[in-house]
């Protein structure tokens, strides 16, 4: 999860002509949908997500790589973390209402540190949650969501970094560091024996190259790289982020036939910017109709959607970083204030008409992803305290409807 307005960010979609992926044991990317939901949180932490593990800690425990540098019982914390945070009756719990897929977040240091203080621990648990897809029926694609150095200074990869300070990934040997990490992920999980439930590989998540030394040149290099260090075992699909850039930016990177089985990510928000946070309910629908048409543009890669929500605020906790208030309720500086996040978290205090824009606006999101993309994954399966963002708590108010989406059950929400 990032903080880049939606509207930079949009991609789009190659016409079925001259495909670029080819069909896998596991999951045919030219036919089905992905329907998937985040396991994030779990092995690279996130403060809004589980806040009450940054708020045992002082001050200065801000990311997971203060809380490895200065926390207290660091490795004690997240062994416990990492064995409750997601379970087998969780993937459960996805696959009954009918997502096909989970996205599982996991940091380098969790096969290689360098020099710096990372807890590890994490790496077995990808295989626990492997196991659990191929129980449930579940497919699995794993995330890099940290690269040494940090790839855009979020907390979400690993470690916060504050302006004017950059990220120093691609400086000094971040890159190959982060080479090496990859080729150990596809030593493994690119074997063909995996590919029944692992169909994909991304190889970084959301490079900021706006702020990165080397900018776009450098994350391209990477990504070519990093596929070909995935080729050297298997035919894996690999996943590249946008970069936050457009989609016509990635015309002829990686593609056929040269290249096969690569897919574009990109994500959606709309609760970053004081224009977004703006928005009525139905501003928040029609934005994402108006703008269906731009997957559908002429440019060389499959495009999902990898990271979206039903938020229509910053309200969560610690969303824009721990420490930090909502630009909602106005407490940041030079933040007007909006709305009320008194009743925002809580998914038991919703008046019946938030529950539904809510539903709608949900709703709206998978019907364009279906139809111009191949596919979304929602942003996230759980939180503690965050109920825009929390599928289990939206399922359980019956507020995410059960997959796929029946048209007799909605009313469409876009016209083409």
């Amino acid at each position: 999860m990032f903080f880049i307005p939606a509207l930079s960010i949009l991609l789009a979609l190659v016409s079925v002509s001259g495909s670029p992926l080819q069909p896998q044991a596991g999951f045919d990317w030219n036919n089905e949908k992905v329907r998937g939901v985040n396991i994030g949180g779990w092995l690279v932490l996130e403060p809004w997500i589980t806040p009450s593990i940054f708020q045992k800690q002082d001050g200065t425990v801000v990311d997971e790589y203060t809380l490895g540098a200065n926390g207290s019982n660091a490795a004690s914390i997240l062994k416990t973390h990492w064995d409750t945070w997601a379970t087998l009756s969780d993937f459960q719990k996805i696959a009954d209402h009918g997502f096909n897929t989970v996205r599982i977040p996991i940091g380098y240091w969790a096969y290689k540190k360098f020099d710096d203080p990372y807890i590890q621990g994490a790496a077995p648990y990808i295989d626990k949650a492997i196991s659990w897809a191929r129980k449930t029926g579940l497919k699995v694609y794993i995330d890099l969501h940290g690269a040494p150095g940090s790839q855009n200074g979020f907390d979400n990869s690993g470690q916060r970094i504050l302006k004017p300070a950059q990220p120093q990934w691609t400086t000094g040997n971040t890159v190959n560091e982060t080479l090496g990490v990859i080729q150990l992920i596809a030593n493994k999980y690119a074997q063909q024996k995996y590919q029944d439930v692992v169909v994909g590989i991304q190889l970084m998540n959301e490079p900021l190259a706006e702020s990165l030394p080397g900018g776009t040149d450098a994350v391209v290099q990477y990504y070519k790289d990093a596929y070909g260090n995935v080729r050297q075992v298997g035919n894996t699909t690999c996943i590249l982020h946008d970069a936050f850039q457009n989609g016509s930016f990635w015309n002829d990177v990686l593609t056929a036939p040269d290249s096969k089985n690569v897919v574009i990510d990109t994500h959606q928000y709309q609760v970053f910017s004081t224009e977004e946070l703006q928005r009525t309910p139905e501003e928040h629908r029609q934005f994402v109709c108006s703008h269906a048409s731009t997957y559908s543009g002429n440019v060389d890669h499959w495009v999902i959607v990898g990271e979206w929500t039903a938020a229509m605020t910053d309200c969560a906790a610690a969303l824009n970083g721990y420490g930090v208030g909502a630009k909602y309720d106005g407490n940041q500086p030079n933040a007007p204030r909006i709305g009320s996040c008194d009743s925002i978290n809580f998914i038991d205090t919703w008046d019946q008409t938030l529950k539904d824009n809510t539903r709608k606006y949900i709703e709206a999101q998978i019907e364009v992803y279906e139809q111009m993309t191949n596919g979304w994954v929602f942003w996230n399966f759980k939180t503690e305290a965050s109920a825009e963002w929390d599928l289990f708590r939206l399922i359980d108010a019956g507020v995410f409807p059960k997959l796929p989406l029946d048209s007799s059950n909605y009313q469409t929400a876009c016209s083409y």
